[in-house]
């Protein structure tokens, strides 16, 4: 349905001959369409249609050629089908109104937000953001009472929402347009000689030298931090096109490539080539793999090759590899020239759902881990899923551990999911990638609320009290336990603590360790091999953790599946004797 031919056509040409000045703006587009992108209300379709009458081309509106097609309205859709039906149509839909060549395309107000449809704009059409002011925004939306927005019942608190998440990825259209009441025809002279200015600087524009459309990413997250939101990206071949995004992200910007023994031979090559073929000025190093490079000598060795490779402010740090590279990159994009850009290119299941996301960025001391970081936000998320394909069995198991942690957290209806649908997800099936795109929402979604961690954040850590005590005690020895495997312990440890605090329905602990160990992961403590730590050691590893506040202990309990709730001033004492039947259970 969604590629249906257009079912009304596009508003006619007016019959009179383009005037000079439109002749030479249509003939210096060269075919390619213009695109409006901005808020509802901000007049997109209303100074569209004037500036095609104006420029002599057709206008269209692709948020009616949805409803056309469909016989339904945008928020019929919407409730039928959902979001990501929605978006993944629309994308579709603009590409085919772009392909058609030159006209005038207004688009609904999300649509510039997906980083798909964004690429294919940019690609092979000329954008321009009618930015209108908040005032101005909500008295035009309530002139129009069928706007979903009004249905909310503090729509000014949903537009204000929308406006920071959205104005900055507006931000990267080519022109920006102030939309003001008063009479089209001021804003639409400032168009037109907006459009002038940009066709005179790049010159003489032919189709060849129409940047190639980037393949698809399977899936486009947003993460909605105002002036540090960034994309997500989820999908194939998304190292092969690296150079080509992040030179269109950064024009100009060099790039420092953070890799390790493992990843380097298999993904480095592929990642250099697309650099050297976007022209980004690249270094690199390969370090040891394993959470022992997550230390201040590793830190101190990458930041010195960076600075001796001249990396300037304005440059990249691409962390090329698991939550270990992507944590040590991160922090040191954030101290490097007090603070560098960087890109996350995760190759493990466990990085591309949890570790890449949210800008959490450390190294580990000898006194626990993590505890040496930093808040500091990617510029984008590659997360490549042709790299699993390369993934052991084991790196893969342990990295499905965190996408179990996110049903657990609020989703339950996921978790159901997941329970139906793990063969194929292991299988690295479709389901993979749908797995891995309800993981980042919801990441998204809770860092976009509480980035610096300061309130339900914290829901996150589910499993990871237990779990990095745990990984501590084996001095992060991964031939026993890697962090994935230390968290599905730590989950079955929350819920069974849940389940005996009288929290939590016995047959849900039940249910969560039935899952994790049928995808293969461990469940109890004893399943570590060589364990032989006791109680005292644990409960005084877990002190040491990050998420204890003035020596309190804090936990993520549970009151069922998809519904855990952070536990302050937790007794010691009390899971002193939890972790003793536990290893007595054990032995």
């Amino acid at each position: 349905m969604w590629d249906q031919a257009i079912v009304h056509p596009p508003e006619a040409t007016p019959a009179q001959p383009r005037d000079p000045r439109a002749q030479a703006i249509v003939s210096r587009l060269a075919g390619r369409p213009v695109v409006l992108v901005g808020m509802m209300g901000s007049g997109k379709t209303a100074i569209g249609k004037r500036l095609a009458q104006r420029l002599g081309l057709p206008f269209v509106d692709s948020d009616h050629e949805i409803e056309a097609a469909h016989r339904l309205t945008i928020a019929e859709i919407f409730a039928l089908h959902g979001e990501a039906y929605f978006r993944d149509g629309e994308r579709r839909v603009l590409a085919r109104l772009i392909g058609e060549g030159e006209r005038v395309i207004a688009t609904g107000g999300g649509a510039f937000i997906q980083p798909q449809t964004r690429g294919v704009i940019r690609a092979r059409a000329v954008s321009i953001w009618l930015k209108a002011e908040f005032e101005v925004l909500m008295r035009r939306v309530r002139k129009r009472p069928t706007r979903p927005l009004l249905h909310d019942p503090n729509p000014e608190g949903v537009m204000r929402r929308l406006i920071d998440e959205r104005y900055p990825v507006y931000a990267e259209a080519d022109l920006v347009i102030q939309s003001r009441d008063g009479p089209h025809e001021a804003i639409i002279e400032e168009i037109l000689a907006a459009l002038e200015g940009l066709l005179a600087k790049q010159g003489d524009f032919t189709p060849e030298m129409t940047a190639p459309v980037l393949p698809p990413a399977s899936t486009g997250v947003h993460v909605a931090l105002g002036a540090r939101a960034y994309d997500i990206l989820i999908g194939p071949a998304l190292i092969a096109h690296a150079g080509e995004r992040l030179a269109r992200l950064a024009p100009g910007a060099n790039a420092f490539i953070v890799t390790d023994a493992h990843v380097a031979p298999l993904w480095l090559g592929p990642l250099e080539a697309s650099l050297d073929a976007a022209r980004v000025r690249h270094g690199r190093i390969v370090l040891p793999a394993g959470e022992t490079t997550k230390d201040y000598a590793h830190f101190e060795e990458l930041c010195e090759a960076a600075l001796a490779a001249k990396m300037e402010r304005g440059d990249f740090l691409i962390a090329l590899g698991g939550g270990v590279i992507g944590d040590l990159t991160g922090f040191a994009a954030a101290s490097l020239r007090r603070g560098m850009g960087f890109i996350q290119i995760p190759t493990t299941l466990l990085s591309q759902v949890d570790s890449s996301v949210g800008g959490k960025t450390g190294i580990n001391s000898r006194q626990g881990k993590n505890l040496i970081g930093a808040f500091h936000q990617p510029a984008l998320v590659l997360a490549d899923t042709d790299s699993l394909a390369t993934l052991p069995p084991r790196e893969f198991a342990a990295g499905y551990a965190e996408v179990v942690k996110y049903g657990l957290i609020d989703r339950p209806d996921f978790f159901a999911w997941l329970e139906k649908h793990w063969p194929a997800v292991f299988a690295r099936g479709p389901e993979l990638g749908h797995a891995i795109a309800v993981s980042c929402e919801s990441k998204a979604a809770v860092v976009a609320r509480d980035e610096t961690e300061q309130g339900d954040r914290a829901l996150l850590n589910l499993g990871h009290t237990f779990g990095h005590a745990l990984e501590k005690l084996v001095a992060y020895d991964s031939a026993r336990l890697v962090h994935g495997e230390g968290v599905a312990i730590g989950m079955a440890c929350a819920f069974r603590y849940s389940s005996r605090a009288g929290l939590c329905p016995a047959e849900a602990a039940e249910r969560v360790e039935a899952h994790l160990r049928a995808v293969g992961l461990p469940t109890r403590i004893s399943d570590i091999a060589g364990w032989s730590a006791g109680a005292d050691d644990i409960v005084a590893a877990m002190a040491q953790d990050k998420k204890v506040q003035r020596g309190a202990l804090t936990f993520i309990l549970a009151r069922d599946i998809g519904a855990s709730f952070i536990a302050k001033n937790v007794e010691a004492e009390a899971v002193r004797a939890f972790l003793d039947d536990e290893l007595r259970a054990g032995v």
